[in-house]
C-alpha cells in the first residue's frame, strides 16, 4: 500500500512539473508573439534629414490644409511610398495638434482609417508619415471626376466612413472626436475603399469623460450648431458633419452652391424640402435610384443633422440604419435647419 502511495506521488509530481513546464513555454511563446505584434504596430521615429531625403527636399506636394502640407515620399530604400505631412504653426496650434495626432492615431488600427506609420519630432520640425493613398480624396471623386461613382459604390463609401467613425467614437482605447469630417478628409485606396484621414484637429477625450469644451474647430459648412452656442462638444458633432457629407455623397455636389436655383443652394435645406414633399428623386437627377433606398439614405442624413445633438443617432445606430437592421422612423419635419456660417 505504501509503495502504491509513493508511486502515485511520484507520478503526480512529474505531472505537475510537466504542466508547469508547458505553462512556462506557453508564456514565453505568448511574450514573443506580443513583442512581435508590438513591433508591427509601433510607430517609427524619423529624423528630419531622413524625411527630407525621402521627399526629395519636399518638392512633390499632394495636399495642403490649415495645419500643414502633405508631400509624397518613399522610405525603406524606395520600397514604400508614403505621404509625409509637415505640420506648420508648430509653436502654437501645430505642436498641440502633433501631440493629439500621435496619441490618437498611434493607438488606432481600423481598415477605414488611414494608417500612421511614423513621425518626426526633431527640433522645431513636426512631421507625420502616413500610408500613401494614390486615388486621392472623396472630394475628387464627388466633385471633380468625370466618371461619377454609381449609387452602390456611394452607399459602400458611406458605410465605410460610418464604420471608421464608430471605431473612433466607441471602440478606441481613448474616445476620439475627429472634429473635421468632410470629403477632403476621406481618402480612397487603390481598391476603392474609403478611409478617414487627418486627425490633426482631433480632440481626445479622457476615459469616463463624454463632453468637452473647446474652441471652434472644423470646416465651414460642416460644423455642428453647438460649436456656435458654447455648448459641450460630444461625438454628436461628428455625426452632424457626417450627415452634411452624406447629402453631398447622395447628390454628388457641394453642401452649398451658388449657381443653382435659390431653393437648392443649401443642400441640407433642399434635402429636407424634397423629403417633406415626397420628391427625394429630385436629389439624384439624371440617375435612377430605387426610391425606397434613396429615402432611407435621406432619412439617415436628416436624423444626423438634427439641430439638437441629443436627437442625433450614434454612429453605431447609423450603421444599423444604413444596413437595414433597424427601422428608420421619419425624422421631425423642422421649420428650419441651422446652417454653419
Amino acid at each position: 500500500m505504501a509503495c502504491l502511495t509513493l508511486g502515485f506521488l511520484v507520478v503526480a509530481t512529474i505531472g505537475v512539473r510537466k504542466h508547469r513546464a508547458h505553462v512556462r513555454k506557453y508564456k514565453r511563446v505568448l511574450r514573443l508573439v506580443n513583442n512581435r505584434v508590438a513591433e508591427d504596430v509601433a510607430l517609427k521615429s524619423f529624423s528630419f534629414e531622413e524625411l527630407k531625403d525621402a521627399t526629395n527636399n519636399f518638392v512633390d506636394v499632394i495636399g495642403k490644409g490649415a495645419y500643414g502640407t502633405v508631400f509624397k515620399g518613399v522610405i525603406f530604400d524606395g520600397e514604400r511610398t508614403v505621404a509625409v505631412k509637415r505640420l506648420e504653426k508648430v509653436v502654437a496650434e501645430g505642436e498641440r495638434d502633433f501631440l493629439n495626432e500621435m496619441k490618437a492615431i498611434g493607438k488606432t488600427h481600423h481598415k477605414n482609417l488611414v494608417r500612421l506609420l511614423g513621425y518626426c519630432y526633431d527640433g522645431t520640425n513636426r512631421l507625420l508619415v502616413y500610408e500613401y493613398m494614390k486615388n486621392g480624396s472623396l472630394a475628387d471623386f464627388l466633385f471633380k471626376s468625370r466618371l461619377k461613382v454609381n449609387w452602390e459604390g456611394r452607399v459602400e463609401v458611406v458605410l465605410s466612413i460610418a464604420r471608421g467613425l464608430c471605431y473612433l467614437h466607441e471602440e478606441c482605447e481613448t474616445q476620439i472626436i475627429h472634429c473635421d469630417i468632410k470629403p477632403e478628409n476621406i481618402l480612397m485606396d487603390d481598391k476603392g475603399y474609403a478611409k478617414i484621414a487627418d486627425f490633426g484637429l482631433a480632440k481626445l477625450l479622457m476615459p469616463n469623460q463624454s463632453r468637452t469644451y473647446t474652441e471652434i474647430r472644423g470646416t465651414r459648412g460642416y460644423v455642428a450648431p453647438e460649436w456656435h452656442r458654447n455648448l459641450p462638444i460630444t461625438v454628436k458633432a461628428d455625426v452632424y458633419s457626417f450627415g452634411i457629407m452624406l447629402f453631398e455623397i447622395i447628390c454628388c455636389r457641394r453642401s452649398v452652391e451658388a449657381d443653382v436655383p435659390e431653393n437648392e443652394q443649401v443642400l441640407a435645406y433642399w434635402a429636407h424640402d424634397c423629403f417633406k414633399a415626397n420628391e427625394v428623386e429630385k436629389l439624384v437627377q439624371n440617375e435612377f435610384v430605387e426610391k425606397s433606398k434613396l429615402e432611407k439614405m435621406v432619412k439617415v442624413g436628416l436624423w444626423c443633422t438634427q439641430d439638437e445633438a441629443s436627437s442625433r443617432p450614434s454612429m453605431k445606430r447609423v450603421i444599423l440604419m444604413l444596413e437595414g437592421t433597424v427601422n428608420i422612423p421619419d425624422p421631425p419635419l423642422l421649420s428650419s435647419f441651422v446652417c454653419s456660417p
